[in-house]
């Protein structure tokens, strides 16, 4: 988990905004809700004209680091699993 994320947001979601999350994360493989909502909240801000990190995707930032080959569990940066 990335270092820089230390506050925790409560959010509390009607059944239907709930389902809307899930359906998202579903159709673009996102392993969590959370990096649902992330990823979410980045669209949202830079609907909104906000740069929220133009180019970088939500998976750069935690969960798990993407390469070529998919998911692995090592350091994104280094480009090495462990």
């Amino acid at each position: 988990m990335n270092d820089l994320r230390a506050e925790r947001l409560q959010v509390m979601l009607s059944p239907e905004e709930l389902a809307a999350v899930d359906d998202f994360r579903f159709k673009h493989r996102m392993p969590t809700r959370a990096a649902a909502v992330r990823e979410l909240l980045k669209f949202g801000l830079a609907a909104a004209g906000v740069d929220a990190g133009v180019g970088v995707k939500s998976s750069s930032f935690g969960v798990f680091g993407r390469g070529p080959d998919g998911h692995t569990q090592g350091d994104p940066d280094s480009g090495t699993d462990g």
